[in-house]
């Protein structure tokens, strides 16, 4: 076994097949396939389970793939040894983020990271399921560390440093009737449609258990994965909604409306998994995050 037969096992399973897996790896698909029935041969089973709508693990792949993560960890650490005596640093980095939500200015850092370490490679994933996918990855172990907004306390599971917070108002277009109160209550606010992100997302679970607490239902009848582009819906008409204050540039044809009866706060943090040990390349971005931007007060 090879330590490249596992780091393709690793692809297809994060990827859900073998067609992504090679745009992951910047091979042919062929070689993906060869190289995982090649692993199985070896194994004398059966990774995954193969259908035209979609390549699934099997028993024996879930047994596999956390072990095939550590053995891959362990020897991308070896590596670092090697590189640190020779004073050089290189690696990949799988980073979690949320790309219309960008408080770190990403391609600055970035641009800083490549300046200081050249050979690091930096993969920037998002999730559908928003900042809940992105820690779900994260403790799966397909992403090295990840910018996520968090509902609540941080997890157990997972290391987190706080790098922003703001208060979440609700946006209305500007000749909504809300626009010209300033603050509503939620049963207020409950009287109009809103757009929100789909479940995941923060902003909608701060939402969903800010209307629940005061036992006021609410229609949300549009969801937008997108962040960005939310306000977009707003300024047509289609509904008001809930977003972080510091999350919307412009206001042209928006309103405001503080939340009378309820704090909604808005928190973004960079986290990586408990039972992982950041490896050099990650750490160097983490160090170099934490000059840029220290915790807040």
């Amino acid at each position: 076994m090879e330590l490249r037969h596992l780091e393709y096992f690793v692809a297809v399973a994060d990827t859900g097949g073998f067609t992504p897996a090679a745009r992951t790896l910047h091979v042919v698909q062929s070689g993906v396939s060869a190289t995982i029935k090649a692993l199985e041969r070896e194994l004398g089973s059966a990774l995954f389970t193969r259908s035209p709508q979609a390549v699934t693990l099997t028993a024996a792949g879930h047994a596999l793939l956390p072990r095939a993560r550590e053995t891959l960890d362990a020897a991308r650490a070896a590596k670092d040894a090697v590189h640190r005596t020779q004073g050089t640093l290189h690696g990949t980095v799988m980073v979690g983020t949320q790309i219309s939500v960008d408080f770190v200015g990403m391609p600055g850092l970035l641009a800083e990271l490549r300046a200081r370490h050249p050979g690091v490679t930096v993969r920037l994933r998002t999730a559908m399921e928003g900042s809940a996918g992105l820690a779900q990855h994260l403790r799966e172990g397909r992403l090295d560390v990840a910018l996520l907004s968090l509902p609540g306390p941080p997890p157990a599971d997972l290391d987190t440093r706080l790098l922003a917070s703001a208060p979440m108002v609700v946006y209305v277009p500007s000749s909504h009737p809300l626009a010209g109160e300033g603050r509503a209550s939620l049963a207020r606010l409950a009287e109009f449609p809103f757009i929100d992100s789909p479940p995941g997302f923060t902003n909608r679970t701060l939402a969903d258990q800010a209307f629940a607490a005061a036992g006021v239902q609410r229609e949300v009848t549009l969801e937008v994965p997108d962040v960005a582009t939310i306000t977009d819906f707003i300024r047509a008409g289609l509904g008001i909604g809930f977003l972080g204050e510091r999350l919307v540039h412009d206001l042209t044809g928006l309103a405001t409306v503080q939340v009378a009866d309820r704090e909604l706060r808005w928190r973004l943090a960079v986290a990586t998994a408990s039972a992982r040990r950041p490896d050099a390349a990650t750490t160097a971005l983490l160090d170099l995050l934490a000059e840029r931007h220290p915790s807040p007060s």
